[in-house]
């Protein structure tokens, strides 16, 4: 396994017309389902973990496990700091390794949103770690939902150029319509508004809430400039429902484990599918 920026993975994605799914990721059947599955459908992916996640192991504990899982894989992806909440989380795991990180100030007025993305970026960019803000803001579906802000706002062309060329950030989530968590109704993209961002920022867009998309929604938004796609819910959902599937009437977890996993396969060769980076690993 290589371990790289993600910006490397993303920005051949945004070059040659598919995106690089990023799931997410929590223990060590997680990490080394997605490294495997990595491996066999030849694709780059990223492993991603949040706030939520990193309090079931600290940043370098995933690392540690990524590394350890990872030696016996040959895949290249990337690691993830997901929804960032602070300056020293994200600190915390650049010193960890990670290779990518998201501050997600997007629910803070502009100019904080500007400043913490300027403090990521200064403590990022020497290191080569890649760096993720977003601009609008991305809601929940559902209370469900732990990541993303209580409502929605729709990205700005405008005041998404001056966050971008301010912060000099190199990937930018945007806010067309999509959310966290399982929609109650199928997602209704705003596609000018994609496109016009995607004309006026010049830098790889990532689509946040990617579980529950239509495909062909998602494809047209790979097309008009999205190069990264989050998928958790639909991940996660998938292993809790085999999970309580296997449960029932068994008191023997590792074959309730192996059924989750099998399961969470499932979803991450869709992903892999629709997202069209099967087979482009190199």
């Amino acid at each position: 396994m290589e371990l790289v920026p993600s910006i490397n993975l993303i920005r051949t994605a945004h070059a040659g017309g598919y995106a690089i799914p990023s799931f997410c990721v929590w223990n060590g059947e997680t990490i080394d389902l997605v490294l495997r599955t990595a491996e066999a459908m030849k694709a780059p992916v990223m492993l991603m973990s949040g706030p939520g996640e990193i309090g079931f192991f600290g940043p370098r504990d995933f690392i540690a496990m990524t590394h350890a899982l990872g030696a016996k894989y040959d895949c290249t992806v990337a690691y993830h700091l997901d929804h960032g909440a602070s300056i020293e989380q994200v600190d915390a795991c650049i010193a960890a390794g990670f290779t990518s990180v998201m501050l997600d100030y997007s629910a803070r007025p502009l100019e904080e949103n500007i400043r913490g993305m300027q403090e990521a970026v200064r403590l990022a960019r020497p290191r080569g770690i890649t760096v993720e803000g977003e601009i609008g803001m991305v809601g929940r579906n559902s209370a469900d939902a732990i990541e993303g802000s209580e409502g929605s706002a729709l990205t700005d062309p405008e005041q998404a150029a001056l966050f971008c060329e301010q912060t000099q950030i190199d990937i930018v989530a945007v806010s067309i319509g999509n959310a966290h968590g399982a929609y109650l109704k199928l997602p209704r993209f705003d596609f000018d508004l994609l496109a016009r961002l995607h004309k006026r920022l010049g830098i790889p867009l990532v689509l946040h809430g990617g579980s529950g998309t239509p495909e062909a929604d998602l494809r047209r938004a790979i097309a008009l400039g999205i190069a990264k796609i989050n998928v958790a819910t639909e991940f996660i959902e998938a292993i809790k429902g085999a999970y309580l599937d296997a449960w029932r009437g068994k008191i023997w977890v590792p074959s309730t484990t192996t059924a989750a996993m099998n399961a969470g396969e499932q979803v991450l060769r869709k992903w892999i599918g629709q997202a069209g980076c099967a087979g482009a690993a190199r």
